[in-house]
């Protein structure tokens, strides 16, 4: 991976910890608009890992494969980012 490891680890961390508290929210049967608001706050978080894993993917990996002489190695990526895409859309 090329994204920056102990940023994402760290932000996934703290999701794991938001998860962990949303499931004491759920067995303590907390307000629903505040599960709601800490479920979208764990969302964005997420979102925003997988923005730093695909730009870094962009950044290095791709561009490696653009720089190879490997046709293949270049279409390959070209179908990985358009299959993300396909599933962000």
């Amino acid at each position: 991976m090329k994204a920056d490891r102990d940023t994402t680890l760290r932000k996934l961390k703290t999701v794991r910890g938001q998860i962990d508290g949303i499931i004491r929210m759920v067995e303590d049967d907390r307000y629903c608009i505040d599960i709601s608001n800490q479920l979208m706050a764990s969302t964005a978080i997420l979102k925003n890992i997988n923005k730093d894993v695909l730009e870094a993917h962009l950044r290095y990996c791709v561009l490696e494969a653009f720089g190879s002489d490997d046709a293949s190695d270049r279409a390959q990526k070209i179908e990985e980012i358009i299959s993300v895409i396909g599933k962000l859309t």
